[in-house]
């Protein structure tokens, strides 16, 4: 027979041991992830007394690929529209945090006697919480809906985007083993280019595939479409110079946006769920207890720097930003541990060996600590701001209250001289991306194409020059048009003067820079096609883009183009019923939340709900199946599976959230208390059933339900409630209770 490849012996493995150690972490009410870790730890190489896995590289290429699914679906959760609805609590807290966790798990490495590049990565790994971690501390809390966890999940969703970030440059700094400032900036230069093309190509032409494409969709296809997508964006992302990571992350952020993402989440997450417990699982077989013993100082220090100075920087970063004290400590309190995102940073600071293989373990017994302390420091924030409180001085509380009042306070002419300006410079960023991608891909494939095409047909190298030239200079025109003269009218310069008053200083400068950009890749694309003296070169360069400027085609093409990209975007908003309008954005959440079996609001009409009186908010529409309510009346019931587009204040929806998506406690459940019992019995002349019917019989006190009748030789099953019975029937029936009746017992036999 032939012999079994070992790596089938390694997951079966690591599955069994996985899923054994996680029921019982599911018994104790612990985060799995911690489960995942031990059962790692059990079947690795620094356990002798359970089956070791014997390829440790095959295992390694799992691991990788559960990164890839767990940046895969953290992406899915992600939404770039997240970034601008967090504002700037999200932002202020996250970069204060992560600043001040750096600069301190910097200086403990200094002080442990770590190395300078183990010193960087320790402050990049303290600096990163743990999404999961905290989100299943709120769940197993019923904290959900209290106000303070939308700040905590605005500040989670800035702190992952820094953590891929800082994979990047992670990246760079390990490659030079070293702080190169002009190979780091050039590495963010590039990684902005690319994660704009990226974005801005994906959400063009992927959203608008899958809309062809919906008809031949069934989940099978959606599942292996999504999942090539996803590796395909890895593997570009490789090619790029980027972790695996990223280009996960940047696939599932992509399709975030698209009306298939909440099915794409649900069929992808039993695979997330699976290659994520390979990973945790390769993390614990890291795990050497002769380290953690030989080092315990350090870990303990670690982790109390963690737990202390991790809850006193997030309370920080939440204070700035304008929040009340009081929502400052009970947010800062959950930013008291470290997860699934430092074991990642680990992991690569090992790939490019840059670290000591003992700060590996390290920081996994430091994850372990802080994850068993996370919910009572949930529980202990709301004590401890009442402790706290009276102690301060009433100056300080004041200055304080007024600082949170004047924090988002500002005049009207400034903000409209900087969102002019952020308009102007995303307006550039945006489409000398696009520009420079089109230079890029025309110099390096199609240039060489033409050059062989022409060359072959034995036409001069300078015929192919100019088709490759004028080809893309045509391509770049809608773009040219939009970076130079988009929305640029004398009645608009006019208008924008007035609006910004006195800031021509501002406005005409950054005019004039709009058209130096613009004639920049003109020049750019001119000089990689034909080398003539930089004059002539200028001279080209202002008579097309002349003639861009007043191309109406090149007006309309663009704003096809254009079109299409914001109805893409907005694709996902665009299933609710109506968009709510700019001006109440802030005053308004909407979301489409899918009821569970679970909810307690399951299977009620809205009246029976209260929902308006319970929580505030507003059931806008109820879709079920290919059926969509519009403004549901009170009669209308919601049933499991529902989507319900929820429409209220931020607070409201939030608290609405955790009646409505509820998971179960328990996937597989004991029925034992639930049995049915299944009965034979012959009627007799003088028994208590001969000559009755069966909606009349003692039967039907005791939830008893017939299901066949055998009379004569012949059985009618599921016998009408009239039927009477007769006597020599044999009856068959079933009922949750122990049946006892008198004049049962020597003809009932049970089943």
């Amino acid at each position: 027979m032939e012999s079994l490849p070992a790596i089938f012996m390694d997951l079966a493995i690591i599955l069994v041991a996985a899923g054994v150690i996680t029921v019982v972490f599911k018994w104790l009410k612990q985060p799995l992830v911690l489960g995942y870790i031990l059962a790692g730890f059990f079947i690795g190489p620094y356990f002798p007394w359970f089956p070791a896995i014997t390829d440790a590289a095959n295992i390694h290429v799992w691991s990788d690929i559960g990164i890839v699914f767990l940046m895969f679906g953290l992406g899915l959760e992600f939404s770039i529209k997240k970034l601008k609805k967090v504002g700037a609590t999200g932002a202020i807290t996250a970069f204060t945090e992560l600043v001040i966790m750096f600069l301190i798990g910097s200086s403990v490495g200094k002080l442990l006697g770590f190395g300078s590049m183990e010193c960087i990565f320790l402050g990049c790994m303290l600096s990163i919480s743990s999404t999961s971690i905290i989100i299943k501390s709120f769940d197993d809390l019923k904290l959900k809906q209290q106000k303070f966890t939308s700040t905590v999940t605005a500040v989670l969703v800035v702190e992952d985007l820094i953590a891929v970030l800082l994979l990047v440059v992670l990246s760079t700094v390990s490659v030079s083993r070293s702080f190169d400032g002009a190979a780091l900036v050039g590495q963010m230069v590039k990684l902005v280019f690319f994660l704009v093309a990226w974005f801005v190509f994906g959400i063009y032409l992927i959203p608008t595939f899958l809309r062809w494409m919906r008809k031949y969709m069934t989940e099978e296809t959606l599942l292996i479409l999504a999942v090539g997508l996803c590796f395909g964006m890895v593997v570009l992302a490789s090619q790029a110079g980027f972790s695996t990571a990223l280009g996960a992350f940047v696939m599932g952020a992509i399709l975030c946006e698209t009306i298939e993402a909440d099915v794409i989440h649900r069929i992808v997450t039993p695979l997330k769920n699976l290659f994520g417990a390979v990973f945790f699982v390769s993390v614990g077989m890291l795990v050497d207890p002769h380290v953690l013993v030989q080092y315990w100082l350090p870990v303990v220090v670690i982790a109390l720097t963690v737990i202390i100075f991790k809850s006193i920087s997030a309370t920080i970063g939440v204070t700035l930003s304008g929040r009340p004290l009081k929502t400052a400590i009970q947010s800062g309190f959950c930013f008291c541990q470290i997860g699934e995102f430092s074991f990642i940073i680990a992991g690569l600071g090992l790939s490019f060996k840059v670290i000591d293989e003992t700060l590996y373990p390290l920081i996994v017994s430091v994850s372990i600590l802080t994850t068993f302390v996370t919910p009572y420091m949930i529980k202990g924030a709301l004590p401890f701001y009442n402790w706290l409180d009276p102690r301060l001085p009433d100056k300080f509380k004041k200055r304080l209250e007024q600082y949170s009042e004047n924090a988002n306070k500002d005049t009207g002419n400034k903000r409209g001289v900087r969102f002019f300006l952020r308009k102007q410079f995303t307006n550039i960023l945006i489409h000398g991306v696009i520009l420079a991608a089109i230079a890029l891909l025309s110099a390096s494939l199609l240039k060489p194409l033409l050059d062989k095409l022409f060359v072959d047909a034995g036409i001069p190298q300078i015929w192919s020059r100019l088709a490759g030239m004028a080809g893309t200079l045509v391509l770049m025109s809608p773009f040219l048009w939009a970076i130079a003269v988009k929305n640029v009218s004398k009645e608009r310069l006019k208008m924008m003067f007035e609006t910004y008053r006195h800031s021509q200083a501002v406005v005409i400068p950054m005019l004039v820079f709009r058209y130096f950009v613009a004639l920049f890749f003109v020049g750019l694309v001119v000089g990689s096609y034909v080398n003539l003296a930089v004059g002539f070169l200028l001279v080209i360069a202002v008579m097309v883009i002349m003639l861009v400027l007043y191309s109406r085609k090149a007006n309309g093409f663009y704003a096809q183009i254009e079109e299409r990209f914001f109805s893409n975007l907005n694709l996902r908003q665009a299933q609710a019923s109506f968009r709510i309008p700019k001006g109440m954005e802030n005053e308004f959440s909407m979301e489409r939340l899918r009821m569970t079996q679970y909810s307690p609001l399951a299977g009620k009409s809205l009246q029976e709900g209260n929902l308006r009186e319970r929580y505030g908010a507003n059931i806008v529409t109820i879709e079920r199946g290919d059926n969509i309510i519009d403004l549901p009346g009170k009669d209308d019931l919601m049933m499991p599976g529902d989507l319900l587009t929820i429409i209220g204040t931020e607070e409201q929806v939030s608290k609405i959230r955790g009646d409505i998506e509820v998971e179960a406690d328990m996937l597989v459940h004991d029925r034992s208390d639930h049995e049915l019992h299944m009965y034979r019995y012959r009627v007799d002349t003088d028994g208590p059933l001969c000559g009755m019917k069966i909606r009349n019989s003692t039967l039907s006190h005791h939830r008893a339900m017939v299901i066949a009748i055998e009379r004569g030789g012949n059985k009618i099953v599921n016998p009408d409630r009239d039927t009477v019975f007769l006597p020599g029937d044999m009856l068959w029936f079933i009922s949750p209770e122990e049946m006892t009746l008198k004049g049962f017992e020597s003809k009932l036999i049970k089943i």
